[in-house]
C-alpha cells in the first residue's frame, strides 16, 4: 500500500468575493440630486450620475420652459419701476389744473416718486440678501398697490406726493429683486443672457411707458392711470406668490463676512470694477435720460412733430436699445463684456459729439435723429454689460449690489437730467443743448472705464 503521507492535499478553494455592488441609484424620477445642498455650484442630474452632465449653477438644471416663465415674469417685475416713474408723465398738464398749482409743484410728485425709488432699492437689497428673496419682494410689492390706490383717490397734491414717494418706494423690489434672484440661479455666459433680458425690458420700458400713459388718457382720466399700475402690482403680487420660488439658500444667508449690511455694503465698494461699471451705467442712464427729458421739446417745438409723429420715434429708437441689448448679449458671452463696453462708450461718445456737430452745421432734422438712433442702440448694448460685470462678481452679495446699480441709476440720472433745462434756459432747448449732457456723460463713462475698470484686468467669464 503506497504511502500517502508526502502527498499534499488540496485545501478548499476559499470562497470567491463577490464584485463591488454599485450604490444605490436614485429613481429615475429624480430630476436632479444637489452635491453640496441648496444652491450649490455642482448638481448631478438624472438617474446615472456617472454619465449625466455636471452643471456649474443651479439655473442649469431649469428646463427651458420655466426659464421663459422666469424673464417673463422678472422682466415685468423690473418693468414695473420705469412704468410707475413714468406712466404719469403726459397727465402733468391736467394734473396741473385739477390741483390749480404750477408746473414746477407737479414735478415735485416726479421727485418724490424717484427719491422713494432710490431708497426703496437701498432697503431691500440688502434685505433680500438678509432674509431670502420673497418676503422682501412680496412685503413691498404689496406696499406699492396700496400706495397706487391712494395715488388714485388723492384728494389733494400734497397726499398724491405722499403716495408717490410710497410707489416709487414699493416699486424698488421688482428690479432688484429680479436680478439678485437671476444671479443665485445662473453664472457666467448664461448669466449675460438672463441679464440680457432684464436689461432689455430697464433699457425700452422707460421710453415706452410715457407713450402707454398718453394713449391712457384718451380713454380714462388721470386717476385711472394709477389704477392701472394698482392691478400691475396686484397681478405682480399673486405672480411671485405662486410662480416666484425662494432661490436664496438658508446657508448663504449666514456666511461669515457678510451678515450685516454694512458688511455687505464694505463687500461692493471695496471693488474697483464694480466702482467703475457703476459709474458706467449711472452715466448711460443719465444720457438716455436727458434725451427723454429734452426731446418734447426738441422734436415737438424745434422740428414741429405732432404726438403720432413723436410717438413712431420713441418707437424706432426704442428699437435701437432692443438691437444693442440682443446683439450685447452674444458678443458678451463670446469676448467678455469688458469689451463690449470698451466698444459701446466710445460709440455713445462719438454719436452725442456727432449730433452737436451736425446741428451746428445745420444739417437739420436727419442730422439729428441719425446719430441719435447710435446714441440709443449704444445705450443697449452697455446696459447688460454693466449689470454683468457688476453682479457676476459678487453672487453672495447680489441684492445689495443690484440695489446700488440702481439707485445710482436714478439719483445720478435725477440730478444730471435738469441741467439740460438750466443750459437751454435762454435759448431754448436745441439739439446741441441736449447732446452737451449727453456726450458729457459718455466722457465721464469712458474714462471710468479705463482709468477704474481696466479692462486688461477684468478675468473673463466662468462657463
Amino acid at each position: 500500500m503506497p504511502d500517502t503521507a508526502s502527498v499534499p492535499v488540496p485545501k478548499p478553494l476559499d470562497p470567491p468575493v463577490p464584485p463591488p455592488q454599485p450604490a444605490p441609484q436614485p429613481a429615475p424620477a429624480a430630476a436632479a440630486r444637489t452635491q453640496g445642498g441648496g444652491t450649490g455650484a455642482i448638481r448631478t442630474l438624472g438617474s446615472n450620475p456617472a454619465t449625466a452632465p455636471i452643471v456649474l449653477h443651479p439655473g442649469d438644471a431649469i428646463t427651458a420652459r420655466r426659464r421663459l416663465l422666469y424673464v417673463i415674469l422678472l422682466g415685468a417685475l423690473t418693468a414695473l419701476g420705469p412704468f410707475t416713474i413714468d406712466l404719469y408723465l403726459p397727465a402733468f398738464p391736467v394734473l396741473e389744473a385739477d390741483f390749480h398749482t404750477t408746473a414746477a409743484a407737479i414735478q415735485l410728485t416726479l421727485t418724490g416718486t424717484m427719491i422713494g425709488f432710490g431708497l426703496g432699492q437701498l432697503i431691500v437689497g440688502p434685505l433680500s440678501d438678509k432674509v431670502g428673496r420673497r418676503i422682501p419682494l412680496l412685503a413691498v410689492t404689496a406696499l406699492h398697490v396700496l400706495a397706487s390706490v391712494a395715488a388714485a383717490l388723492a384728494p389733494t397734491l400734497e397726499l398724491l406726493a405722499v403716495t408717490r414717494v410710497l410707489m416709487g418706494a414699493g416699486a424698488a423690489a421688482g428690479g432688484v429683486v429680479a436680478a439678485a434672484i437671476v444671479r443665485d440661479l445662473f453664472g457666467g455666459k448664461r448669466l449675460v443672457v438672463m441679464l440680457s433680458r432684464l436689461a432689455l425690458v430697464s433699457g425700452v420700458a422707460p421710453v415706452l411707458a410715457p407713450l402707454v400713459g398718453s394713449q391712457l388718457l384718451r380713454v380714462m382720466p388721470w386717476r385711472g392711470i394709477f389704477v392701472v399700475l394698482a392691478v400691475y402690482g396686484a397681478v405682480m403680487l399673486v405672480s411671485a406668490v405662486f410662480f416666484i420660488p425662494e432661490t436664496l439658500p438658508r446657508a448663504r444667508r449666514q456666511e461669515r463676512g457678510a451678515t450685516t449690511v454694512w458688511q455687505r455694503y464694505l463687500s461692493v465698494f471695496s471693488d474697483r470694477v464694480f466702482i467703475g461699471v457703476l459709474i458706467i451705467g449711472g452715466m448711460t442712464f443719465s444720457g438716455l435720460f436727458s434725451y427723454l427729458s429734452a426731446s418734447p421739446f426738441l422734436f415737438q417745438d424745434g422740428y414741429g412733430f405732432d404726438a403720432q409723429l413723436y410717438g413712431i420715434l420713441f418707437a424706432v429708437n426704442s428699437l435701437g436699445v432692443v438691437l444693442g441689448v440682443q446683439a450685447a448679449s452674444r458678443l458678451a458671452a463670446r469676448f467678455g463684456p469688458q469689451w463690449v463696453l470698451a466698444w459701446s462708450t466710445g460709440v455713445l461718445f462719438v454719436a452725442g459729439a456727432a449730433i452737436i456737430a451736425t446741428d451746428q452745421l445745420g444739417l437739420g432734422l436727419w442730422g439729428t435723429i441719425v446719430p441719435l438712433f447710435v446714441f440709443m442702440t449704444a445705450c443697449g448694448f452697455t446696459f447688460p454689460c454693466v449689470q454683468v460685470l457688476a453682479l457676476d462678481r459678487h453672487g453672495k452679495a447680489a441684492g445689495t449690489a443690484q440695489s446700488i446699480i440702481g439707485a445710482t441709476n436714478f439719483g445720478v440720472a435725477g440730478l444730471i437730467t435738469p441741467v439740460v433745462g438750466w443750459i437751454a434756459s435762454d435759448a431754448g432747448i436745441t439739439a446741441t443743448t441736449m447732446a452737451t449732457v449727453m456726450v458729457s456723460c459718455a466722457a465721464v463713462g469712458l474714462l471710468s472705464l479705463w482709468l477704474v475698470v481696466r479692462p486688461r484686468t477684468v478675468e473673463r467669464l466662468a462657463p
